[in-house]
């Protein structure tokens, strides 16, 4: 899979709210309710990245959860990471 280049990207995280790129990564930071909906959360994200087989890095801290995607094997952003960014995204606005 071919890596996107800056203007791409750029283009990408203007549909992607809260979405920054952090170096070679693509990261959002959410924060919920407490520890359980964080955790519930990551419950959610979890079937979206194995139906895609693309895994995020995933980071919770109580109620905080940071998401980073990459695609390792291309060694930085893809459109897979895109893709996978609007699918967390629309667990969000269904999940509340």
């Amino acid at each position: 899979m071919d890596l996107l280049d800056a203007a791409t990207i750029a283009a990408a995280l203007d549909d992607l709210a809260g979405w920054r790129y952090d170096g070679d990564h693509l990261v959002r930071e959410f924060e919920f309710e407490d520890f359980l909906a964080a955790i519930a959360f990551i419950g959610r994200v979890a079937p979206l990245a194995e139906a895609a087989e693309h895994h995020p890095e995933l980071r919770n801290v109580h109620r905080h959860v940071e998401v980073r995607l990459r695609t390792h094997d291309a060694g930085g952003i893809t459109e897979r990471d895109v893709a996978l960014a609007h699918g967390i995204d629309g667990v969000v606005r269904v999940t509340g």
